[in-house]
């Protein structure tokens, strides 16, 4: 069974950094696309930042210049780096990903981890 496990999550004063990270395991042939998302209490989930197999990188506004997202392509990893946090970057953090298998092509999510920025 595919899965994609999140980690690095945790509370953060305004202007420190958090990095997430997110492992994919189970019988994987490749993983095309990865993301990350997140949701705020009260609001929809949203896409934060996305890369591509050979590493081309998209960007929301909101984090463009702050956050970071890589990929590990032999370990099946994507990390996001955020710094300079702000409180409005409080949310639930989601891995996502399009992972092939030989039983098909899927879309999946991880759990999510609490990313939190308070003084």
């Amino acid at each position: 069974q595919v899965q994609l496990v999140e980690s690095g999550g945790g509370l953060v004063q305004p202007g420190g950094s958090l990095r997430l990270s997110c492992a994919a395991s189970g019988s994987i042939f490749r993983i095309n696309g990865m993301n990350w998302y997140r949701q705020a209490p009260g609001k929809q989930r949203e896409l934060v930042a996305h890369i591509l197999s050979g590493g081309t990188t998209h960007y929301d506004d909101a984090v463009k210049g702050r956050f970071t997202i890589s990929r590990d392509n032999a370990k099946n990893m994507v990390y996001l780096q955020m710094n300079s946090l702000k409180p409005e970057d409080t949310a639930v953090y989601y891995c996502h990903a399009d992972i092939e298998t030989c039983q098909g092509r899927y879309e999946l999510w991880g759990q999510g981890t609490q990313g939190t920025v308070a003084s």
